[in-house]
């Protein structure tokens, strides 16, 4: 897309790196932190063109505590006549108390065990994962633009509804980064008597636990607002490993064995990879111009786990109609083609080459 001006609001590892990408290309950034420090020294650092808020700003990123986004993404709303998303690990409370057309939830699943400004990178978002949380209220043109915004960072998009991504992320982030600090505050504990047992950590501990050196801050107010669905998926967590407990404690070498080869193919099957433009299908969906319509359609390939490699909304002379254009890999083309059938659309699916 055309570079053009962007607002960060928070400049600390996550806003810094977004306002290093944006200049990267070309954006003019504008930035803010409550403390004013920080905002200066990103001025410094170059993720920054100026400090301050610029009313015109296209699109405003809010990159502040998840306890604190709601509030600080209602005055940008109020101070700018673009569009408003965030970066925040939890979603659902964040979209009911923002409550705008104009705000698109959103969560970039990237990070460093580097802490603040010192470990903003431009290519932080390279290859990493970055939820939308397009609601029925969504204005279209604001959810094409934000996604077309990161999607140029280099972000696999994926939408899905906001607290269908709560329940996901307690599973597959927050209770990951509490079971990391649970077990390495375990073998802390032991390394007190045995001062050797941290030493003899091998690559498997050091894998699993990399996450707890992450900055502590943030995680009360992610753990509050989330708590819901992590206690939930803790319990599910709990379940799971009594029963390898027993699975252990009985010696049960066949069961064991199916559990593990179980993990490891799916581990082995987590996606991974760009799709090469002869390997992808573009589906095109005409539909009415009525909220939701895109939320609607969005979500339902992020439910059926389709990628969406490139999105584009061709309105019609009328106004009252348009078409969806989705980019997706050609052996996901038909599936999601299906399903838009199922739900009363008209879909119809090209390969790109």
């Amino acid at each position: 897309m055309t570079p053009s001006r962007a607002n960060v609001v928070g400049t600390g590892l996550i806003g810094a790196s977004i306002g290093l990408a944006l200049r990267g290309q070309g954006w003019h950034v504008t930035g803010s932190d409550r403390d004013e420090a920080r905002a200066k020294e990103a001025l410094a650092h170059g993720a920054l063109d100026e400090v301050g808020t610029d009313p015109d700003a296209q699109v405003t990123f809010v990159a502040t505590p998840v306890s604190s986004v709601a509030a600080v993404a209602r005055r940008a709303l109020a101070g700018t006549s673009g569009f408003v998303t965030d970066v925040g690990s939890v979603k659902g409370p964040i979209v009911a108390a923002v409550g705008s057309p104009r705000f698109i939830g959103g969560h970039p699943m990237a990070g460093s065990e580097q802490e603040g400004l010192q470990g903003a990178d431009a290519q932080l978002f390279a290859g990493a994962t970055w939820v939308l949380t397009p609601t029925e209220a969504t204005d279209a043109g604001a959810y094409a633009l934000v996604r077309s915004v990161v999607s140029s960072l280099g972000a696999d998009v994926v939408a899905i509804p906001p607290d269908r991504h709560d329940a996901l992320v307690a599973l597959v982030s927050h209770v990951p980064h509490l079971v990391a600090a649970t077990l390495m505050g375990l073998a802390a504990e032991g390394a007190e008597e045995h001062a050797s047992l941290l030493r003899l950590a091998a690559g498997g501990f050091r894998d699993m636990t990399r996450v707890a050196a992450g900055h502590p801050g943030i995680w009360p107010d992610i753990c509050a607002e989330n708590r819901t669905a992590i206690v939930s998926a803790l319990d599910s967590l709990l379940t799971s490993l009594s029963g390898m407990r027993a699975v252990v404690e009985a010696g049960d070498r066949a069961g064991l064995l199916a559990e593990l080869e179980r993990a490891r193919a799916a581990r082995t099957n987590l996606p991974g990879g760009v799709a090469r433009p002869e390997d992808l299908c573009e589906v095109r969906v005409p539909v009415a111009d009525r909220p939701g319509v895109l939320a609607e359609v969005t979500t339902l390939a992020g439910e059926l786990s389709v990628n969406i490699a490139d999105m584009e909304i061709a309105h019609s002379s009328e106004g009252e109609r348009g078409v969806l254009l989705l980019v997706v890999d050609a052996v996901d083309a038909e599936r999601l083609r299906s399903a838009l059938v199922d739900r009363g659309y008209r879909p119809s699916a090209h390969p790109l080459s």
